[in-house]
């Protein structure tokens, strides 16, 4: 087993393109699975188009490549999808890789990037806090997690749980809340603007190099957390990004709206991160906006 070959799952998305980047100048090899031909793709990176929902064929793979991780971005965004299978199809596909690793090498370790959606609501929370299914996107997540678990305990399954809060980079998907914000201040869409502006809307906000950074330490580090939580342990309300782009692009343009009350968020305690990988936060969510925006 090669410890500098890395297989990434869903490696032209956000994460995958700038976890793949850094990878790559960090001396590893990198193998991007996908399950479509798309252009962007990063230099040194080894692709190829595969079915997750065939175990057999990843199981294949494993062989062939001999990784020591396996880092999993390649599960879709409900949001974004008509398909009424989302849960059945995303976990299957979890599984297969989950159950390949453990037929071929349990010393593979396997990180999974998790949501901060699973959580209970509260507003500041850390990994021993409790999860909750509110969806099918968090019954996807929360039972992969409790299928890791015991694959831990009855095989010695290595794995990770990372709980990702939101992150952004000049990568992220155009149909995220970001990019379209910014779309919308550089097509004056000031309705759109404003409707956004109403809703009062907070979260902990990152920027994904930051965030990739962290999880190319773990790979590094070459240990296992059952949960661990990224995240920039900051309060960021949306109105102030629309302000911020507003006085940049559009100066003297006004908002004239009442807000609503919005106590609906949550921020992740990155404490543990910090403390393990040691991990520097180096850049904030508006160094993404002004690279998203240029």
């Amino acid at each position: 087993m090669d410890s500098k070959k890395i297989i990434i799952t869903g490696a032209l998305g956000q994460d995958g393109k700038i976890l793949s980047k850094i990878l790559v100048k960090k001396g590893y090899s990198v193998f991007g699975f996908i399950n479509k031909n798309l252009n962007s793709k990063v230099k040194k990176v080894k692709y190829k188009k595969i079915n997750l929902k065939n175990a057999q064929n990843f199981k294949k793979e494993l062989n062939i490549i001999k990784p020591t991780h396996v880092v999993h971005f390649g599960s879709s965004n409900p949001s974004y999808e008509s398909k009424s299978n989302f849960y059945r199809e995303n976990f299957k596909c979890a599984k297969n890789i989950i159950d390949s690793i453990i037929s071929v090498n349990t010393n593979i370790k396997f990180i999974f990037p998790n949501s901060s959606q699973i959580f209970i609501k509260k507003k500041i929370v850390t990994e021993n806090d409790k999860f909750v299914i509110s969806n099918s996107y968090t019954k996807f997540r929360i039972n992969i997690f409790q299928y890791m678990k015991s694959m831990k305990e009855k095989k010695k399954f290595n794995f990770t749980n990372l709980i990702l809060f939101n992150h952004d980079s000049k990568f992220r998907d155009k149909r995220f809340l970001l990019p379209r914000i910014i779309r919308g201040v550089k097509r004056k869409k000031i309705t759109f603007l404003t409707k956004i502006y109403k809703e009062n809307l907070t979260g902990d906000f990152s920027h994904a190099e930051d965030i990739c950074d962290a999880i190319y330490l773990l790979i590094k580090k070459n240990t296992n957390y059952d949960n661990l939580i990224l995240s920039s342990k900051k309060v960021t309300r949306i109105n102030n990004i629309i302000l911020y782009l507003l006085k940049k692009h559009l100066p003297g343009q006004k908002i004239q709206t009442k807000t609503k009350i919005n106590n609906d968020y949550i921020i992740g305690n990155n404490s543990l991160a910090k403390k393990e990988l040691r991990w520097k936060i180096k850049k904030n969510i508006f160094v993404a906006i002004d690279e998203m925006a240029n």
